[in-house]
């Protein structure tokens, strides 16, 4: 009689594996009969069948109660952040360092405001509407091709002399350049309260004046741009933009400056959001 610790050799374990997989005496496979396999696989089927459209039931529930033009939830700022361009980022912060003597120190930031500018060339915003009132262009109902909303048009040409095409150079060739300040989006977001906001840029150290000219005319941001409804129901829409053409900026010396979006409903006092509301840069140019 075998013991309980005789070894089996290897033939005797395959030959007891075989059996596993099909036993011809049985006619088991794998320890189950046919029937058996047939209602466990039916039972499997139809366990993901259930899951899988309990699954996809909870999917469609949760999306028809989305407003696929409006965020139910948004965990937005109670102000808009504010950016410049061109946005060369130094160890503290935006730079704009650059010599007149040195065409090449200026070309990347020339590159730059051309190739962020080209979103506002005429011919991109052919479907958009040349917006005159001053006034929030409300919008109650979808009345634009495609169920969309209209949006107003801003060109480079409201630029002026910061446009780039009076001027390929935007000022940096002459020590006096030009940078771009955009408002970000917030859906719903009426800013001004019935007054256009506008830009003011002052120095950083004492808060005095920074002698420059604004475009469009007095920095501002006009009504009609908001409020803004979302890329799905306003596709073509762009932000209105305000240049600042810095004009007696003194020469061999970091000025450090701050341009704050002034307007109802937009603050800047925030210490924990250094672009709300608000965007600080230093710049240096050297002779």
């Amino acid at each position: 009689m075998a013991t309980l610790n005789e070894k089996k050799t290897c033939s005797q374990r395959m030959e007891n594996f075989q059996r596993f997989v099909w036993n011809p005496d049985t006619g088991q496979l794998m320890g189950r009969t046919l029937i058996n396999w047939v209602w466990i696989s039916l039972y499997y089927v139809a366990f993901y069948v259930v899951v899988t459209g309990l699954f996809a039931l909870s999917i469609y529930s949760l999306m028809m109660t989305l407003n696929p033009y409006t965020p139910d939830y948004q965990d937005r700022l109670k102000s808009p952040g504010v950016t410049l361009r061109p946005d060369k980022y130094g160890e503290k912060g935006l730079e704009i360092y650059y010599s007149l003597s040195s065409n090449k120190s200026w070309e990347g930031f020339m590159t730059s405001l051309e190739r962020f500018l080209a979103a506002y060339n005429e011919s991109v915003q052919r479907d958009n509407k040349p917006c005159t009132e001053e006034r929030y262009y409300t919008q109650e109902s979808f009345q634009a091709p495609n169920h969309t909303k209209y949006s107003c048009k801003f060109t480079r040409e409201m630029l002026e002399n910061c446009s780039g095409l009076i001027d390929p150079t935007f000022g940096f060739a002459e020590g006096k350049p030009c940078l771009i300040i955009k408002m970000n989006r917030i859906i719903n977001f009426q800013p001004g309260d019935h007054v256009a906001p506008r830009v003011n840029c002052t120095t950083l150290e004492d808060n005095s004046p920074v002698d420059a000219q604004y475009y469009p005319a007095n920095g501002t941001f006009s009504l009609h741009y908001f409020p803004y409804y979302g890329c799905k129901a306003q596709p073509s829409y762009v932000n209105p933009l305000v240049a600042v053409k810095l004009l007696n900026i003194s020469l061999n010396k970091e000025v450090a400056i701050v341009c704050r979006v002034v307007g109802a409903g937009i603050t800047f006092g925030n210490p924990h959001d250094p672009y709300e509301g608000k965007v600080e840069f230093k710049i240096k140019i050297q002779n």
